[in-house]
């Protein structure tokens, strides 16, 4: 399959949610021959075998098994998260007033707020529909398509000291204007609405898990096109990596596996975050679909890999200070190998050297990546993953400006570099 820069863009124009984003995942393994499972039934696996399994639908795992040696095999596993930060609709999602229609919402992980206001954005995720099982209600993917929301600025005559500054209060200043309003609207504004773009009776709506998403495209920017504005970067370019390097992959005697998870911008704590038991299960599965004992598998843990693929912090060009003078990272520079003794990021020196070993392979650049000692950085998935999953484990992504914006930097040289790590590790 390979790299291709036109197929990266179109997929950061489709994944607009984490449900989003795991459908686009599914149709690139698709196309390249890989066989859906369900997570709840015994597995039938075939050597040579491309397999994915989406066990709760912001959440994906991908795997092939090698052709031989099978007792002998180990795990090369390579994880992402499919969330970013952003606005989630409150289940009573009508607050009307002053002639306004507005939606409620919280915010959903760790955004920076000002970014989100004058844009256009929209509404994605999933709709949860009344059907014939309790336990197994209709979900439905949905996305406005067009931009339906905007959260407008106080003007600066209301507001002199905008520029110094100003906090934003979520309860007030982060919620959407979806219209004006009308004699003849009802209370159930939002709920009428959803239900006429579903078609169905706003009575079969049960729930929704819904998210304001920013409906800019993607653009390339600077003199030679060198970077790549775009929303949701974090952490969709790894997952577009992960998937294009498994669906490339050639590896014949392991088995390769990516897991793209929900929920680690709010600590991975949940059944579809990196800190459920739902990998170990998954690999558990697979070896007893192969004929081989628990045993087995922890020996095989015990050989393998795991790349903790998320992005990393360019340098600032107004804030140098912010970072530490010599392990910074620069865009278009390649991969950044993210370092931290104090393990936020998985720090292992063998697992570092077999990284740059396979980058030195794949023709990747890298460069090693520390925070400034009096600049806390973020956490990941590699050290909540490897707690329970102890095999070696490097942190690793690309780097970007603006991270946590509604729209995001990266240099376009980047992507391909991780593109070819992954490749690699998984040939």
């Amino acid at each position: 399959m390979g790299y291709c820069k036109t197929d990266f863009m179109n997929y950061m124009k489709k994944t607009v949610s984490p449900y989003h984003a795991v459908a686009a995942g599914a149709e690139i393994l698709e196309a390249a021959g890989f066989q859906k499972l369900s997570i709840k039934n015994p597995f039938v696996l075939e050597p040579g075998g491309k397999y994915y399994v989406v066990p709760y639908n912001s959440q994906l795992f991908a795997f092939t098994v090698g052709e031989k040696d099978l007792e002998k095999q180990a795990f090369h596993i390579a994880a992402a998260h499919t969330d970013y930060p952003c606005l989630h609709l409150k289940p009573t999602a009508e607050l009307a007033g002053k002639g306004y229609l507005r939606l409620n919402t919280e915010v959903y992980g760790g955004p920076i707020l000002n970014t989100w206001l004058d844009r256009p954005l929209s509404i994605a995720g999933r709709v949860v529909l009344r059907g014939t099982d309790a336990y197994e209600p209709e979900t439905v993917l949905y996305c406005a398509e067009r931009p339906v929301v905007t959260i407008p600025n106080l003007a600066v005559h209301m507001n002199r000291k905008v520029n110094e500054g100003v906090e934003l209060k979520k309860q007030s200043d982060m919620l959407p204007l979806f219209g004006l309003a009308s004699q003849e609207e009802d209370s159930e504004y939002f709920l009428n609405f959803l239900a006429g773009e579903l078609g169905r009776e706003k009575t079969d709506i049960l729930d929704f898990d819904l998210y304001v998403y920013n409906t800019e495209e993607g653009a390339l920017v600077g003199i030679r096109e060198e970077f790549f504005s775009c929303p949701r970067l974090d952490n969709h370019t790894s997952c577009y990596a992960l998937l294009t390097a498994i669906a490339s992959g050639t590896r014949t005697d392991g088995i390769n596996v990516i897991a793209l998870y929900d929920n680690e911008e709010i600590g991975s704590m949940t059944k579809q975050g990196a800190d459920s038991a739902l990998l170990v299960m998954l690999l558990e599965k697979i070896y007893a679909a192969l004929g081989m004992d628990k045993a087995a598998l922890n020996e095989a843990i015990m050989r393998s890999f795991l790349f903790s693929v998320d992005v990393a912090h360019a340098i600032h060009p107004a804030h140098p200070e912010k970072y530490d003078p010599v392990n910074y990272s620069l865009m278009n520079d390649g991969i950044v190998f993210k370092i931290n003794i104090n393990q936020r990021y998985t720090y292992d020196a063998e697992a570092v050297a077999t990284a740059q070993i396979l980058c030195e392979r794949a023709g990747a650049k890298f460069k090693k990546f520390v925070n400034n000692a009096d600049v806390a950085g973020g956490g990941t998935l590699g050290p909540i993953i490897s707690s329970w999953l102890p095999m070696k484990t490097v942190d690793i992504g690309i780097p970007l400006l603006a991270m946590h914006s509604s729209r995001e930097l990266m240099g376009m040289e980047d992507e391909e570099h991780l593109v070819r790590l992954m490749t690699e590790f998984f040939s």
